[in-house]
């Protein structure tokens, strides 16, 4: 044994020595304008895995860029398909060195500047396209990605599993390859110091949570699982989240108290159900401690109808309701044409009516033609159909269309609510088709802003339920989420402790299969409660929870959703600003509700990839 350490031991230093050796001059040429401070910490890190080899990149002479692909991050991994990295680099940041096989020796100039950034401090910007938190497939070949290489970004895509691989496997993964690039950060360009992630949807979600779990010590045991770089920092400078699905701990709750009062059809048991939820949610904001931009704690109270529709909290959210509008109203030129607005990225598109979900129509029934037994989920093989019916394939970030094209996220169809569609000559055109089935909003001309009378009747407008009851663990344990949750084999379980409650309570017979779900524990050990606080990002980020400071949250965060999207209540994306912005330590939150938009990467104005990068820059200063 004694021979064994030695050996260990000698190793070790060797590996020290070699990577001292390895250090240029480069290493620590960043020493003004944008550029940072690059920090060795390769004495500390324990890891067998080569760094990037400099005598290995391609060259993309159009584009001028250098890039290589299929760099693994770590040592053991799970599924070796999906766990590499690419990085593409702007070619000036590079002397290179033809070797004659179609690969380049490359040193780093330190001389070069693109956009005012140097190699060694420029920004490293990380994409988490996981919608539905599916897999993001690595890339195998070079991609365009003009706009970020003008802009002097370097662009690393971290391929990760999916959903069926159950959590915490995405976020893992993405935590490894941040790992890797600190591991290799002397030699390779960009600043691993300066990682920005950036997402949308489930991408969004898992991207607001690099962005809250950096260093947690819960994700340790998963990242030794997969051979990740160890003694090294996971921690993020930003975070860029569209439409974030996450906080799933108080979700379903959440759903109800916002969306609740648009479902019909519900037996008296499901109704039941609901209302439970809607109250469990008030619960949840009353322990919460969730504070305002002035730090006055927010709270949910008894309203006339015996509903928690009153007190500061509601107050709040009705403000933000408001404010978008106001701000729609603020940055469109009338007349607006609604239709010709587009309303998929940038642009003020017009809402569908409450049956549209995005550009498409309703899903099939977990019974019906075109529905899926939701036990059978996974990337690879793709949903099972129904007896006698093909199933359809799994959520895969390499798939074109919209997102809920793309996540195989059980929606159900809904008939009501307003459309807005056509153009409309001045505002108070536009109020009046807002005001068609009833008036809710109100118009002051002279300061050109509105009031809404309650939440209720915008999101009876705009903002129907499209989820099943349980709208993130469904009864049957057949939404994305349960998969998610799941065991790494493809099938649902159940995760939520409020809902089985709720159920409990009312003696449903759903309450054993919630027990016996919540009982289980992973391959390593940690229950289901345990990895939804991991996937969580407010348990890290409120005083009220147990994880609060047990990790090192992102400086920098940028949040963006479409108002009318009714794949998550808008307390999701609230409650995730709030909580950041009251978080000392975080230096800014950019958070914005955006009028007009659904699902998508929703901006106020211009394009989502032209202000992201501007936001980067901004951070960067």
């Amino acid at each position: 044994m004694w021979k064994k350490i030695a050996v260990a031991v000698m190793a070790a230093l060797m590996l020290c020595l070699l990577a001292a050796c390895g250090s240029s001059s480069t290493d620590n040429a960043k020493t003004e304008d944008n550029s940072q401070d690059k920090t060795d910490t390769s004495e500390n890190i324990v890891t067998n895995l080569e760094k990037i080899d400099m005598s290995k990149w391609m060259y993309h002479s159009d584009d001028n860029v250098y890039y290589q692909i299929g760099i693994s991050y770590c040592e053991t991994p799970a599924d070796a398909s999906y766990e590499t990295l690419a990085v593409f680099v702007p070619g000036d940041y590079f002397s290179g060195t033809d070797n004659g096989d179609g690969t380049y020796t490359c040193e780093v100039n330190s001389d070069a500047k693109v956009n005012g950034y140097t190699a060694q401090g420029a920004p490293i910007v990380m994409p988490i396209e996981t919608p539905g938190y599916s897999a993001q497939a690595p890339l195998t070949g070079y991609t365009s990605l003009t706009e970020y290489m003008e802009a002097g970004f370097v662009y690393v895509h971290a391929g990760c599993r999916g959903r069926d691989a159950g959590a915490p496997a995405g976020v893992t993964d993405i935590k490894a390859a941040i790992r890797y690039l600190r591991y290799t950060d002397e030699i390779a360009p960009g600043s691993a110091e300066k990682i920005f992630v950036f997402g949308m949807s489930g991408g969004g979600a898992q991207s607001a949570l690099v962005g809250a779990t950096g260093d947690s010590e819960l994700y340790d045991p998963y990242l030794e699982q997969i051979g990740a770089v160890q003694d090294v920092s996971d921690a993020v400078y930003g975070s860029m989240d569209w439409c974030p699905i996450t906080n799933l701990d108080s979700a379903d709750e959440a759903y109800e108290w916002m969306m609740g009062v648009t479902r019909s059809g519900l037996s008296d048991d499901e109704q039941a159900i609901s209302d439970a939820l809607a109250a469990s949610f008030a619960d949840y904001i009353n322990q919460a401690g969730i504070k305002d931009e002035t730090g006055n704690v927010l709270t949910l109270e008894e309203s006339a109808d015996g509903i928690y529709q009153a007190g500061s909290y509601y107050d709040y959210i009705l403000s933000v309701i408001e404010e978008s509008l106001n701000h729609f109203l603020s940055d469109t030129e009338f007349p607006y044409d609604s239709s010709a607005s587009g309303g998929k990225d940038g642009g003020m598109g017009g809402f569908g009516g409450r049956g549209e979900i995005g550009d498409f129509g309703g899903f099939g029934t977990p019974d019906g033609d075109g529905g899926f037994d939701g036990r059978k989920m996974g990337e690879k093989g793709g949903f099972g159909g129904p007896a006698g019916k093909d199933g359809f394939g799994g959520p895969d970030s390499t798939k074109e269309g919209s997102y809920e094209e793309r996540d195989d996220i059980t929606r159900i169809e809904t008939s009501n609510g307003i459309t807005i569609s056509g153009t409309y000559e001045t505002v108070s055109d536009y109020i009046d088709a807002l005001n068609a089935d009833g008036t809710w909003v109100t118009y002051d001309v002279e300061s050109n802003t509105v009031s809404v009378t309650s939440i209720g009747d915008f999101v009876k407008a705009f903002k129907g339920a499209s989820k099943n009851l349980g709208a993130f663990d469904q009864l049957d344990a057949r939404q994305g989420e349960n998969v998610l949750f799941g065991y790494g084999d493809g099938n649902g379980a159940h995760f939520d402790a409020l809902l089985a409650d709720i159920l409990n309570q009312l003696e449903s017979s759903y309450v054993s299969d919630f027990e016996e779900d919540l009982q289980k524990t992973d391959a390593v050990g940690y229950t289901v409660a345990q990895r939804l606080n991991m996937y969580t990002p407010l348990y890290y980020l409120l005083e009220s929870e147990d994880g609060y400071r047990t990790s090192t949250p992102a400086k920098h965060w940028r949040i963006r959703t479409g108002i009318a999207q009714s794949d998550t209540s808008l307390t999701t994306e609230v409650n995730l600003a709030l909580s950041l912005q009251n978080y000392d330590g975080v230096e800014s939150v950019d958070f914005a509700t955006v009028w007009g938009q659904q699902h998508v990467k929703a901006e106020r104005t211009g394009n989502s990839t032209a202000n992201f990068i501007a936001w980067v820059n901004e951070c960067m200063k």
